[in-house]
């Protein structure tokens, strides 16, 4: 056994890079982009509301589609749909750099995003069939540190970019990691094995229509507007609640549904996703609010903004490996109420910490905030993974994924409302620095409340969880006296 772990050891690492690859491109993605903004107006002549979509193209095609492609590598095969996404996305990235009209490279973008729910889709679900249970854990941490990684390293990167070789520059960077994953990818992750024709599953397009159409209407609501909840945003977000109702009919009535919905009555699968989502919520708020905290608050310049904000991703990366271990050793149920109460802890710390503390009383909770995340998201995402067969990997990976989506762009919109409600004002930029920390505490006070709704539905999870257990073991006792 050992000899034979030993022999097939530097295929699970390669395939463990080349998943790694497939993780740290589609979050480097979506940072390195942001920074970019204002030079693409430039390059464009175009509003900054226009260049926006350059942004928003990619996490919308993401967002939609991220369940169904997962879906389809269940049943087309992981390793298969995986190298076309990869393919895709390095294309799509060629195209961007080339791109002479802006509505190209929008395009190009939404291309770039359906590759990257490819790759995000499918890349936890490949660690089932690539690593050793006893190392899931570890290797989700890993994952973690590798999309935390391109979080951090996007708006330095870019910006050296941007000023060195120019705006096409941080597309270009995407091509040499995108072929080098594509080969690690195409030699060393496992070959898909063929399902027996009574196994074979239709692919649910009513369904696969309907969610992306529900989930395009739901981001859009929560972005259309910067900040401000007019009419269209309403609209938007009754056409999702209609849309998710539908959705739901349909699936009951499916052959071969796209969710198959009695998942979802798995406590920790529901549990894991709800979770999910109020904890990424939070962790958007420190996007959201730090800057205008340190700039109106603290009175930082533009530099040392970005330096003290690169803070929290860099703790992220630094605290996925060590978590995953803590995983593997403690367990994913213990490690993600630990994790919790890291970011209940620092959220509570940041909704009373005086502005008189300077960067020290704002960094020492965000390091808590952002190094609670890593454990959490390390212990969810190897807790729900563990919890499904192999033929509905790539879905409920899929699904995890969305609701991490779902979360960052509900926090976007909503813990940018709470602060600007905190604040007492609607010109955020002019506050003063009363009015912003405020704001800030307001922000944090309501996330710490997020945290605490995450943690009861954790315990309340693992008590049914065990009660369930419970009840199998009963019935099998009792059937094994019969």
């Amino acid at each position: 056994m050992d000899t034979h772990t030993a022999h097939h050891a530097p295929s699970i690492r390669l395939a463990l890079a080349s998943l790694s690859l497939t993780m740290l491109l589609p979050s480097l993605g979506t940072s390195i982009a942001n920074v970019g903004l204002p030079a693409l107006a430039m390059a464009f002549d175009a509003s900054f509301q226009e260049v926006q979509w350059v942004v928003l193209a990619y996490l919308l095609a993401i967002t939609a589609l991220i369940v169904s492609v997962g879906r389809l590598g269940d049943l087309a095969g992981r390793r298969r749909l995986m190298l076309a996404g990869i393919f895709l996305f390095t294309a799509a990235s060629a195209l961007c750099g080339l791109a002479p009209w802006l509505w190209l490279l929008v395009a190009a973008r939404a291309a770039q995003g359906l590759g990257a729910a490819i790759m995000m889709a499918l890349t936890m679900a490949l660690v089932g069939e690539t690593i050793p249970k006893e190392k899931t854990g570890s290797a989700m941490g890993l994952l973690g540190t590798m999309s935390a990684a391109g979080t951090a390293l996007g708006p330095s990167l870019g910006g050296l970019l941007i000023a060195g070789p120019g705006w096409q520059a941080i597309f270009f960077i995407n091509l040499p990691l995108g072929l080098l994953a594509f080969f690690l990818a195409w030699r060393h992750l496992p070959a898909d094995r063929p399902a027996a024709k009574t196994q074979r599953a239709r692919f649910d397009h009513p369904g696969t229509l309907l969610l992306a159409l529900t989930l395009t209407a739901y981001a859009l609501a929560m972005t259309v507007g910067h900040g401000t909840f007019g009419a269209c945003n309403a609209v938007l977000l009754l056409a999702a609640i209609a849309g998710a109702g539908l959705f739901m009919r349909v699936e009951t009535r499916a052959a071969s549904p796209l969710i198959r919905l009695a998942l979802l009555r798995n406590p920790v699968l529901s549990a894991g996703f709800a979770m999910s989502a109020l904890v990424t919520t939070v962790v958007m708020a420190t996007l959201v609010v730090g800057p205008f905290y340190l700039s109106g608050a603290l009175a930082l310049d533009a530099a040392r903004v970005g330096l003290v904000m690169s803070a929290g991703p860099v703790v992220a990366a630094l605290a996925g490996v060590p978590s995953g271990r803590l995983v593997d050793r403690l367990g994913a149920g213990r490690m993600s109420i630990a994790g919790q109460a890291g970011m209940a802890a620092g959220s509570l710390l940041l909704s009373m910490m005086p502005a008189r503390f300077g960067i020290a009383g704002y960094v020492a909770p965000l390091a808590l905030i952002t190094a609670g995340y890593a454990l959490f998201q390390t212990a969810n995402n190897t807790a729900v993974m563990a919890q499904v067969g192999a033929d509905q990997r790539g879905v409920v990976s899929g699904l995890l994924n969305l609701s991490r989506n779902l979360g960052l762009i509900t926090g976007a919109s909503v813990m940018g409302a709470v602060f600007a409600f905190g604040s007492a004002t609607v010109d955020i930029p002019g506050a003063g620095p009363d009015a912003v920390a405020a704001g800030m505490h307001a922000t944090f006070a309501v996330s710490a409340v997020l945290v605490a709704l995450a943690l009861v539905i954790a315990l309340a999870s693992r008590a049914l969880a065990r009660r369930a257990k419970a009840a199998d073991q009963t019935l099998e006792a009792g059937a094994d006296v019969r």
